[in-house]
């Protein structure tokens, strides 16, 4: 999908486009959440999420990013903006299973509590989504389910529907099929192509990201007992 570097719009309000459950007053979580982020592109909501945190909006700690492609921009993001990175090559390993058991390690060795999956290009198996279950979240750029897989925005095209989007759903075993947490939704235009339907949908992903993941983040702290203030 083509990049769009520009995040700071995280909150724009914009009239044809909306975000549900709609953006509002933030959870605040004591301690930070500590997340650890897997991505495989530009890190364009690597960088999202990072603002989020730094203007205030999303109480977490960006523990790790792992990426697991040596050409990655998201690992030069993550170098500009401080936040640890690591590199697990999955051309390295035999099988998902194990490509999934270094992750868990890494995360676990980061101390992460939760994972966001934010532009990954892999499938993941039950070893990753049994370590952190219910707190392993994916961002798609389609409203689920619709769409699936590889592809979204051209299948969007191709259906000629008339909106599309992105959704941040959990994680399981079937590709893009686990619960929808939040969802963007916008407009399809006569002249779109991919690319700038994409670059549309992104700019809500930098939107849609940080907010879901505060959502699933006061699920995470109730299952684990620790303190949210609303």
């Amino acid at each position: 999908m083509p990049a769009s570097s520009d995040t700071s719009q995280i909150l724009e309000k914009e009239p044809s486009e909306f975000i549900v459950p709609a953006i509002g007053a933030w959870p605040r979580f004591t301690p930070p959440l500590r997340i650890g982020i897997m991505a495989s592109g530009s890190g364009s909501n690597l960088e999202a999420l990072h603002k989020a945190t730094t203007q205030g909006f999303l109480d977490a700690s960006l523990r790790l990013l792992i990426v697991n492609n040596p050409n990655c921009r998201a690992k030069e993001r993550a170098a500009r903006l401080q936040i640890p990175w690591q590199l697990i090559d999955h051309r390295l390993h035999s099988t998902r299973e194990s490509l999934d058991n270094a992750l868990v390690s890494a995360f676990r060795a980061a101390d992460v509590e939760a994972v966001v999956m934010a532009g990954w290009m892999r499938i993941v198996t039950p070893v990753l989504i049994d370590a952190y279950p219910g707190r392993l979240i994916n961002l798609h750029p389609s409203l689920l389910p619709s769409f699936k897989g590889l592809d979204a925005v051209g299948q969007a095209l191709t259906a000629g529907v008339k909106i599309t989007g992105c959704s941040v759903h959990h994680v399981q075993a079937d590709v893009d099929s686990g619960a929808v947490i939040a969802q963007a939704a916008i407009p399809v235009h006569a002249n779109d192509d991919v690319e700038t339907l994409a670059k549309r949908i992104q700019r809500q992903e930098h939107r849609l990201l940080p907010w879901a993941t505060a959502l699933a983040g006061m699920q995470w702290r109730r299952e684990g007992h620790a303190e949210v203030q609303g």
